[in-house]
């Protein structure tokens, strides 16, 4: 597995995220002259896009995600955008969260399937940079967050083989290939079969750097061409227009990781036909192993630290089903083993658990620095440590 896949997961994951939050509220916002105390507006719009934004793209936050490790688990890696979700004035339900990230991982497992090649997974991560700075071109301190973090994607990415990349991609398909939540959007416009497995094209233009097949050719000892024989093919290739950039500003030419939901149509998620098998797979994942169980255990501790913005504000739910019965209804009927139940990060906002907290944590700082970490501490541990101050 590639040390270098939780930067790229992380952001277009957060990418996904915040289109869909985007969507929803500008949908559920009416005007600030007509609304009531506890419906949305504009503005609260505006503040939990900056908020998020701002959480997601922390400078030492994201000098941490930037060192080499292995992918959290998917139960860790749901805990962190649960926490980040919740970084402002914004709450979701059970069955809100679960939809926003069944979402989030489809819409990228579906790109990263799609990239012509691996290393274009990057230009999917700028197309998903490129639209977050859309939504704060008014906060020039947020925008310069994001361009750090760009600079950041150039430093470390643009060095690397087309062996490292697919080393990537492989690591990124490892992590996805339990997942086939329906969505029915894909289901529409047919790339997504009713079991919710994918369906890949064979048609369209070919990577960037190679030919459009359709031709043979052969060489003798010499290196010199000798003869060619021409094929026919199922599908319709075409040749890519150029390259697209891998500058901080640039025509991308990859549309893979825009945002889908700019034209708005109503999007659902259902749990797919072959549902038997994933939650025989997640049932395994509800007895963890003693370390495993150890590291959620420390992430819901450093986690819950971590201080949300709201003070004395009024707290605005959020609903991302069309209505509230049909939110109820999801999280009665979402199979229990399926659902990411599996630590508390709330309980520490209580003044005698934020206590223990800081009292735990304060025994961590000395033991680190007494003694050099092993290799083997839990995956994650410094960068969701260092939410607690963001």
């Amino acid at each position: 597995m590639s040390l270098r896949t939780l930067p790229l997961l992380f952001l277009n994951l957060g990418g996904e995220m915040l289109y869909i939050l985007d969507q929803r509220l500008r949908a559920q916002s009416i005007p600030s002259e007509k609304a009531r105390k506890d419906e949305w507006t504009d503005v609260d719009r505006k503040r939990v896009m900056n908020d998020i934004i701002t959480t997601m793209f922390n400078q030492k936050f994201m000098e941490e995600l930037f060192k080499p490790q292995e992918l959290y688990s998917k139960k860790a890696l749901r805990t962190v955008y649960d926490r980040l979700a919740h970084a402002s004035i914004m709450r979701l339900n059970q069955a809100s969260m679960d939809k926003l990230y069944d979402l989030m991982t489809m819409a990228f497992k579906y790109q990263v399937l799609l990239c012509p090649r691996p290393k274009d997974i990057l230009l999917v991560t700028f197309n998903h940079l490129d639209a977050i700075k859309e939504f704060i071109l008014d906060a020039p301190g947020i925008l310069n967050q994001v361009d750090e973090t760009f600079r950041l994607l150039i430093e470390t990415y643009s060095s690397l083989s087309a062996g490292e990349f697919q080393l990537i991609r492989q690591t990124l398909l490892i992590f996805f290939q339990d997942m086939h939540i329906r969505v029915s959007i894909f289901l529409k416009d047919k790339v997504q079969n009713s079991n919710g497995r994918f369906v890949l094209p064979i048609s369209g233009p070919v990577p960037w750097g190679t030919e459009v097949p359709g031709l043979i050719r052969m060489f003798n000892h010499k290196g010199d061409e000798v003869k060619r024989t021409e094929f026919t093919t199922d599908g319709n290739y075409v040749a890519p227009r150029r390259e697209g950039s891998f500058d901080l500003y640039g025509d991308r030419v990859l549309k893979l990781g825009t945002n889908m939901y700019s034209v708005s149509r109503p999007v659902e998620t259902h749990m797919a036909g072959a549902a038997k098998s994933l939650s025989a797979h997640a049932k395994e994942n509800l007895v963890p192993n003693p370390l495993a169980k150890e590291e959620l255990n420390l992430l819901a501790r450093l986690l819950g630290g971590m201080e949300l913005k709201q003070g004395s504000e009024p707290r605005f739910r959020l609903n991302l089903f069309s209505t509230d019965e049909e939110e109820e209804h999801a999280a009665l009927t979402r199979p229990e083993e399926l659902s990411y139940k599996v630590i508390n990060i709330e309980a520490m906002q209580e003044p005698d658990g934020q206590a223990e907290l800081s009292r735990i944590l304060g025994e961590m700082e000395v033991l680190e620095a007494e003694e050099p970490r092993p290799e083997s501490a839990g995956k994650g541990e410094d960068l969701l440590a260092l939410m607690d101050a963001l």
